[in-house]
């Protein structure tokens, strides 16, 4: 019989949340994507919770951090237990969960099957987008030809649909205080891989002939650290185990230890370490460190491990307070191993992102983050190369990107993990103990890392710093290739740190006052931002070269034009924005130049493109000008791409260098329609 053979642009391996952050790109931007999960449900309880501001930010951009930021806990305080000069556990300090003042955001905690419900909504109402669960790629083929090609198809896949009972995980079942609990261990790093026990299964089962082969333009693999697209690639992940087990109980406590509610990092004297995660609907996880194995890196004989066991160690730990239960929600145990992946990418067409390919601790909460920061990385870059809007060559920033945050995540992790498992000293004179005074030090430092704010990528073709790009990533050259190397004026706005993601300020909508975050303007949506910062638009000089500058990009060859397929609007591609200095009052929207406020015959002027720094009536001043460094008697212009990361800062009226920027990547498109140029200029999508 001969098998039904199906055409994608995208395919998705691993329904998890990097899986679900990249389809949920792929739904806002028009991409033919499927998406493949071989287990039968997605996840209802357990697995990662904690989810950090830059998370949020891009939450909000996709419009459902909302619903993320009212169910979830919100983790405002850490307390830090440790032992006192006699063994006693006692409060030693306080401090801020999230750095005031680097987001609009704090971190909080919300279970896995929450925040992939929000994704498989959102991709619900913006395509046709479905994860298909239930089902196993079972064969891979790469035809290397195709490969610099985007348009063609390089990737081969056989997927094969499995029984229910075959994508059902085999889970231990054990009495918990006179409940039984499922268990998370076929998730854990102390499981073996069962996927080739699967494809077995299915091989031998009646639907073994529901079978179907599809070929992609690319692929990318979610699927965890056993992950099935990385061995199809021949790729390995790179590191080393620790001798730390750890179990981990999400309860409702009963308990007479004071800070059950707050984020708690415990060590006792010998006995231990126990971090505390207040979660929502009264739940608490604990992370409780259990042994050592006898030998260093193996693996520790999970069969052993019960929820009654993690109780007992974390109830010995935080002696002489008392811990029991009632209701145990979800459990696991896993191993320490800090591990990057060798390569993230075959050739730009096949990607690996999340556990596939970095592992690491959980308790500095970044699994889940880092993994969903990955495909929104990757998101967009695949959607403009799909639909023909920029060059292959940007797909080579996501590994030199991605891999050296990797990278990054395991040095800060492997210190921190050690810092959190290892005795506490007794004194100066004891080396083999950790410092607590360093262990708060790391901790503190290490909230700006785990915040997702302090991400920094470096030079490349969509980043333009000084430098090498193959130094500030993971030793990939991703540097621009055009004659012309596009550099930015930091200067002009000091605190927009190029290759960061922009911070955010508030802002006034000049036609109705109303006050906005910065960020809240950068939807994702797949669009470039060119964010004017013209000063004040009073100055007789600004207000000259803003026109100036208007002049050019409504040009019939602008890149604007030349970049924007011709049944998009002008701002379908790059949108511009203005953010002037002020006062809103002195400014009349409709005397500025038509290009910042674009009309369109059906839909009149567009009233959300000019803003201003003022104040406001109920919220304050923003101050944008002065917490950008921007002066206000100059001002600057910003790209920002379409993950909110910030590409270059110059002059306000550089036309020449925006245009350089954007023709080192940029693919001319065909054919500016007459209708564009007259009335084409009103906000879309892609």
């Amino acid at each position: 019989m001969t098998r039904p053979t199906s055409h994608v642009d995208v395919l998705i391996v691993g329904a998890g949340p990097a899986g679900l952050m990249l389809a949920n790109w792929m739904s806002r931007c028009g991409i033919k994507t499927r998406v493949v999960d071989k287990r039968g449900t997605k996840v209802f309880n357990g697995q990662a919770d904690g989810l950090q501001c830059r998370t949020l930010e891009i939450f909000d951009s996709f419009d459902f951090a909302q619903r993320v930021w009212q169910e979830s806990n919100h983790m405002l305080e850490i307390c830090l237990w440790n032992p006192d000069k006699n063994g006693n556990l006692r409060r030693s300090d306080r401090i801020a969960d999230t750095i005031p003042g680097i987001s609009r955001f704090q971190q909080v905690v919300l279970h896995q099957g929450r925040i992939e419900r929000f994704f498989l909504d959102s991709i619900k109402e913006h395509s046709d987008i479905t994860v298909e669960r239930g089902v196993l790629p079972t064969s891979f083929d790469f035809n290397v030809s195709k490969a610099r090609d985007p348009t063609d198809y390089p990737i081969t896949v056989t997927l094969k649909t499995l029984s229910d009972e075959e994508a059902t995980p085999q889970q231990q079942r054990k009495s918990a205080n006179g409940t039984v609990v499922d268990d998370g261990l076929f998730r854990s790093n102390l499981a073996p891989d069962d996927t080739e026990d699967m494809i077995r299964s299915a091989e031998q089962s009646n639907r073994a002939n529901q079978t179907e082969e599809v070929k992609a333009k690319f692929m990318v693999g979610c699927d965890g650290a056993h992950s099935w697209v990385r061995k199809q690639l021949g790729f390995s992940l790179e590191g080393d185990s620790t001798d730390y087990i750890w179990g981990v109980l999400d309860i409702v406590p009963i308990t007479d230890f004071p800070d059950i509610r707050m984020r708690c990092a415990i060590h006792s004297a010998n006995a231990g370490s126990v971090m505390v995660i207040p979660r929502e609907n009264k739940l608490v996880r604990l992370y409780i460190q259990l042994q050592s194995t006898d030998v260093g890196g193996g693996k520790a004989d999970r069969s052993s491990i019960t929820p009654d066991m993690i109780l007992k160690s974390a109830q010995q730990i935080l002696h002489p307070y008392t811990l029991t239960y009632e209701y145990c929600d979800w459990w696991t145990a896993y191993q320490i191993g800090q591990r990057v992946g060798s390569n993230f990418s075959l050739q730009d067409r096949v990607f690996l992102a999340g556990d596939a390919v970095h592992t690491h601790s959980p308790k500095a909460g970044q699994g889940m983050n880092v993994s969903m920061q990955d495909t929104y990385n990757l998101g967009w870059k695949l959607a403009h190369v799909v639909k023909g809007y920029s060059e292959l060559s940007i797909l080579k920033t996501y590994q030199s990107e991605r891999r050296r945050i990797a990278q990054d995540l395991i040095a800060f992790d492997y210190r921190f993990s050690r810092l959190f498992s290892g005795r506490p000293a007794m004194d100066v004179m004891d080396e083999e103990g950790i410092s607590m005074e360093e262990f708060k030090n790391a901790f503190q430092k290490g909230n700006m890392f785990a915040s997702g704010i302090a991400v920094d990528y470096g030079t490349s073709l969509i980043v333009a710093k000084p430098g090498s790009s193959a130094e500030q990533g993971d030793g990939t050259d991703v540097s621009s290739q055009s004659k012309h190397r596009v550099l930015s004026k930091q200067h002009l706005a000091s605190t927009i740190p190029v290759g960061q993601r922009i911070p955010s300020h508030k802002v006034l909508n000049q036609a109705d006052a109303r006050p906005w975050h910065l960020q809240e303007l950068l939807k994702s949506n797949g669009r470039w931002r060119v964010i004017v910062f013209p000063g004040s638009l009073t100055n007789q000089t600004n207000m000259a070269r803003y026109q100036r500058l208007g002049e050019k990009l409504i040009n019939a060859n602008s890149f604007l034009r030349r970049y924007t397929p011709s049944n998009l609007p002008i701002d379908g591609v790059i949108e511009v924005l203005t953010v002037h200095a002020g006062p809103r009052w002195d400014i009349e929207l409709l005397d500025l130049p038509d290009i910042f406020h674009p009309y369109h015959e059906k839909m009149g002027w567009d009233y959300w493109k000019v803003f201003a720094d003022d104040q406001s009536y109920h919220e304050g001043h923003g101050r944008v000008y002065e917490n950008y460094g921007i002066d206000p008697r100059q001002g600057a212009s910003v790209i920002v791409r379409p993950d909110q990361y910030v590409s270059w800062v110059g002059e306000m009226d550089d036309y020449e260098e925006m245009e350089g920027f954007f023709s080192s990547f940029m693919k001319e498109q065909q054919g500016v329609t007459q209708q564009q140029q007259a009335d084409g200029l009103v906000t879309s999508v892609l």
